[in-house]
């Protein structure tokens, strides 16, 4: 039997499709739809899923469940999905489980988008030799998660919420409406909003050309790749202005935590690779109380799959309640 894994991003929805070995046997990748509300997202996913599964040479009655990662505030138990603020028209609360579900005709668990691909880089990627481990994830926003004995951390429920560390106290605005957090400076949705402010105040870039080019509507990871390697100024000041943040809030995650690895992951941190990372790093280093031993700091070895993958995973617990991810997201299962 088959398990599903969705991955629903601010820009893109990416889909998985897991054999019982784990192995990746089909996938799928579609923009997400900005003009339909949270209803052109669902539709979208369902659809996503079902080309997955053509790509698999299987069907729907193959599957056991969907696992769906996804940004914002989780309800598990009532399957809902609100404050999503990276998602189009998604402030309200909406149904997710209940309308994927009746579409696809299987159990559908859902997740927060972070977690579950931190657990996959803990438990399958680049974390698995190390007993603790933060990752970090840079797409259309920030997000986090903490790792120790092989268990993620929730708190009270919003353990990780590294983004929302701040940075620089007044600093740019956020996304989320407060000022100086690490979002603000390495999340693409406000890394976009810089751009825009900047070119309307006279500096140049080719970013918005590329993004056209790609026939984007927004500034995905790809177009900042590529400007990055046309040596765009501004891309590479936004960028370098981007790791300085990271390598801040990382450090401070570390003094606090001192935890073995740090797994550089999301869109952007896995499109730009290694180089990225080990410019994060440098901005680290100065602020370590410890920088004799600093943590490992590392690609995410899943890229863009982690977070489909991890989200495959939460259907373990559906089926097999001994089965490791779907009690570690939710210990109550």
């Amino acid at each position: 039997m088959l398990r599903a894994g969705v991955d629903l991003g601010g820009t893109k929805i990416q889909v998985a499709i897991l054999d019982p070995n784990l192995d990746v046997v089909g996938q799928c990748r579609v923009p997400t739809p900005q003009d339909h509300g949270s209803n052109g997202v669902l539709d979208a996913m369902i659809g996503a899923v079902g080309t997955a599964l053509t790509a698999a040479n299987a069907t729907a009655d193959q599957l056991i469940g969907v696992g769906v990662g996804a940004p914002g505030q989780i309800d598990k138990a009532a399957g809902t999905l609100s404050h999503a603020i990276n998602l189009p028209d998604w402030m309200g609360t909406v149904e997710v489980s209940s309308v994927m579900r009746t579409a696809l005709g299987v159990p559908i668990e859902l997740a927060n988008d972070v977690q579950v691909g931190v657990m996959a880089e803990s438990r399958l990627g680049a974390g698995r030799p190390y007993d603790s481990m933060l990752g970090v994830f840079c797409g259309t926003g920030v997000g986090g998660g903490v790792v120790m004995h092989d268990t993620l951390w929730l708190g009270r429920g919003a353990a990780g919420e590294v983004g929302h560390m701040v940075v620089e106290p007044d600093g740019a605005k956020c996304t989320c409406g407060r000022r100086g957090c690490l979002e603000a400076y390495a999340g693409r949705a406000a890394m976009e909003i810089e751009a825009r402010h900047r070119v309307k105040h006279g500096h140049k870039t080719d970013l918005f050309d590329i993004m056209e080019h790609k026939g984007r509507t927004r500034l995905a990871s790809g177009v900042w790749a590529k400007a990055l390697a046309h040596d765009d100024k501004m891309a590479t000041r936004l960028i370098k202005r981007a790791e300085w943040a990271l390598g801040l809030a990382i450090a401070s995650a570390v003094n606090l935590l001192d935890i073995e690895a740090v797994i550089i992951g999301g869109g952007l941190g896995c499109r730009l690779g290694a180089p990225f990372v080990d410019r994060i790093r440098e901005q680290m280093m100065p602020h370590l109380v410890l920088p004799e031993r600093p943590p490992q700091v590392l690609v995410a070895a899943l890229g863009d799959l982690g977070g489909a993958t991890g989200a495959a995973l939460l259907v373990e617990h559906t089926v097999a309640p001994t089965e490791q991810l779907g009690a570690v997201l939710d210990p109550d299962a």
